[in-house]
């Protein structure tokens, strides 16, 4: 069962909500937009299919180069906090929408934040890797061993650092026959958080 939502924001920002009556919510960050990324995305839904808990996966407003949609994911969040509770929320996002779940969870702090194949940073001041030292979450980091894609490598060397839950797979960046599996991983450790 889902639920289409448009976010309360000066921003059209819209999403489908999978199991809206969980009682917790896993708010889901979607990759590059100007590269087809939407809510539809395989691995969103890979991650809403595999969760025990509502998953709100969202389509970015108009494109205004990471802040714009650094904006809509916090307003997501935000939404999301106000259905569900501030302690029955946590994050997720893949590749753009990786970095984009970090730094929204730097300045707002869910219960968790998983983070599949982040790109490093999106410009100078919007950066992943900064973001991570900032976080006063749980998080996890998911990569393909294979990804030559993105510029995930400084991420994953900052998630070492504070200690977060590493787990590697022999993936590409687009997880080619492990989108199943990288969402059945980002689901345990989104459950375990949310209790």
């Amino acid at each position: 069962m889902s639920e289409s939502i448009v976010v309360p924001t000066d921003r059209d920002v819209r999403g489908t909500l999978d199991e809206p009556t969980a009682d917790a919510c896993v708010v889901a960050c979607p990759p590059h937009p100007r590269m087809g990324g939407d809510r539809t995305d395989s691995r969103l839904r890979a991650v809403s299919d595999a969760v025990d808990a509502a998953c709100f996966r969202f389509d970015y407003g108009p494109w205004d180069d990471g802040y714009g949609e650094l904006a809509d994911a916090r307003a997501a969040l935000s939404w999301a906090r106000d259905r569900y509770g501030a302690d029955r929320v946590a994050m997720f996002g893949y590749s753009f929408g990786g970095c984009i779940a970090l730094l929204a969870s730097a300045r707002d702090d869910p219960v968790a934040v998983s983070a599949l194949a982040p790109v490093a940073r999106l410009t100078d001041e919007l950066d992943g890797v900064s973001a991570i030292g900032e976080l006063d979450c749980p998080l996890q980091l998911v990569y393909g061993s294979r990804d030559t894609t993105a510029d995930w490598e400084p991420a994953l060397e900052a998630a070492r650092k504070r200690g977060a839950t590493i787990e590697e797979l022999p993936a590409d960046h687009f997880f080619v026959g492990r989108t199943t599996e990288a969402g059945r991983i980002v689901a345990a450790f989104l459950e375990d958080a949310l209790g």
